[in-house]
């Protein structure tokens, strides 16, 4: 439950963070292209500052490299970050856009064509509206895989890309002034393989220093954009990037987020019956080897997780192998050709039938919805609207579970939760968000085991991840 639009705290909650957290915040997401934060962060920090050039989009970027670098991905996290949401993009998969006629539905049939009014075009004022929000009014456009569609496409970009207008079918005109037009392609990505991993001669016996291999790539991408676009539709592209083969410390760390994030499914679907998953390093490279390649990237990691951790995790759920509050043990089997996964069951200890909860947020509604919700499962909600109420009723009462708001008025909700925990060591705390935590925030939730909930989120998720991490550590006091 959101506050309306116009309440002051609610746009103060949902304020754009500053360029350094945005930066730090999408070299995380988009692992090992420090080239990609680097270039187009500061295309933002102008957009927000107000001194975006007047009459052409905020910034157009081609975004070159072999498969599985996470050319797409930097633009889904860069919606999730702006937006709160990796869906607030409008995409337009070129490969749909083959055939010249195809292009007519990105504009829409003119009068006088079959199909006019029935036509309805893809690139319109609504639907760059419909990908802003509360938090920014900056729309991300993308053109996925630009190289397969149709050479009249580039040619009707030419006016966006450089006077940020077109003009529709029925005559009217789509503004891209508060747009960033994002064109994704593959061109050059054999070429990039070969040169990353030459298969006979004198240089495949030898490893190119890295930086030398950065600026052959380079050289590369630009010579196939070179040869397959138009200079005109060169020349308005701002920055032309190109995405360098994945490091294994980036696979690691994408395998790290990829876990994670699995981990988080299991608590927020399962609720009460949830269990903690142990992986240790030996099934982590397992997962590396089987699911990252130099020709694919990490783009089959995903797949590889699916069916070697989620399908076998799904029938053990299923057929009743996991207790809620087990840990899971993934090790690699013998011989090593899959994974061998087994339920630890938990120390049996009596959980709080009823437990007691305090909840720190200054939505007034949110406070009497979840109140009225624990109330009819038997248990007990304190409320406080500010940090000095809480730190008060936390003193006084020693509840089992504290959900906190991040932006409070006299706080914020992490660090309050670590002071919960140095007086009640065994309390759980929970924080809410709108928005994306500071680094620094973030390091914090993770030391300290903090789930995080991001805004918005249903009742059930609360109620689910109280449930089920309580019951996971025995219950707390009774």
């Amino acid at each position: 439950m959101e506050k309306p639009k116009n309440s002051p705290s609610r746009a103060k909650k949902q304020a754009p963070e500053s360029t350094e957290d945005l930066a730090t915040v999408l070299s995380r997401t988009v692992v090992g292209q420090p080239a990609a934060t680097r270039l187009i962060v500061p295309y933002i920090q102008m957009f927000q500052a107000g001194l975006a050039p007047e009459g052409r989009p905020v910034g157009v970027f081609l975004l070159l490299g072999p498969t599985g670098t996470g050319k797409t991905k930097t633009v889904e996290a860069l919606a999730e970050i702006l937006h709160g949401s990796e869906k607030n993009v409008l995409k337009v998969d070129c490969g749909e856009f083959q055939m010249e006629h195809e292009v007519a539905k990105l504009i829409g049939a003119p009068p006088g064509y079959l199909g006019h009014r029935e036509t309805q075009p893809m690139l319109t004022q609504q639907k760059l509206t419909a990908v802003t929000s509360d938090k920014c009014n900056l729309s991300l456009v993308l053109f996925d895989e630009i190289e397969k569609a149709a050479p009249s496409m580039t040619r009707l970009l030419l006016g966006v890309l450089d006077k940020a207008q077109l003009r529709l079918g029925d005559n009217t005109t789509v503004n891209f002034e508060k747009s960033m037009v994002f064109l994704t392609s593959n061109l050059g990505s054999r070429e990039m393989l070969r040169e990353m991993n030459p298969e006979f001669g004198f240089q495949s016996a030898q490893h190119s220093e890295r930086a030398d291999l950065i600026g052959k790539l380079q050289s590369i991408g630009l010579v196939a954009v070179r040869k397959r676009f138009s200079p005109e539709f060169v020349n308005r592209i701002d920055c032309i990037i190109t995405y360098q083969p994945l490091s294994q410390e980036a696979l690691a760390a994408i395998l790290e987020h990829q876990i994670a994030d699995l981990q988080s499914h299991v608590n927020t679907r399962l609720g009460d019956r949830s269990f903690t998953l142990e992986i240790p390093p030996e099934a982590r490279q397992f997962l590396l080897e089987k699911g990252t390649s130099a020709e694919y990237g990490a783009r089959e990691l995903n797949r590889t997780i699916h069916r070697f951790l989620t399908q076998p995790l799904a029938t053990m759920v299923a057929t009743n192998q996991v207790s809620a509050g087990a840990k899971v043990r993934v090790d690699v089997a013998d011989p090593p050709e899959k994974l061998s996964i087994r339920a630890l069951e938990p120390e049996v200890v009596p959980a709080a039938a009823h437990p007691t909860v305090l909840l720190v947020d200054d939505n007034r509604d949110l406070l009497h919805f979840l109140e009225r919700l624990m109330g009819d499962a038997g248990w007990t909600l304190f409320t406080a609207e500010s940090a000095t109420e809480a730190r008060r009723l936390a003193l006084l009462h020693k509840p089992n579970a504290a959900l906190l708001d991040y932006m409070l008025p006299d706080g914020n909700g992490v660090e309050l939760g670590v002071e919960f925990l140095q007086a009640v060591p065994q309390m759980l705390v929970i924080v809410m968000t709108g928005t994306i935590l500071p680094p620094e925030e973030e390091a914090l939730c993770e030391e300290h085991n903090f789930p995080v909930l991001r805004k918005p989120f249903l009742a059930s998720d609360v109620v689910n991840q109280i449930r089920g991490r309580l019951a996971a550590a025995g219950g707390g006091r009774g």
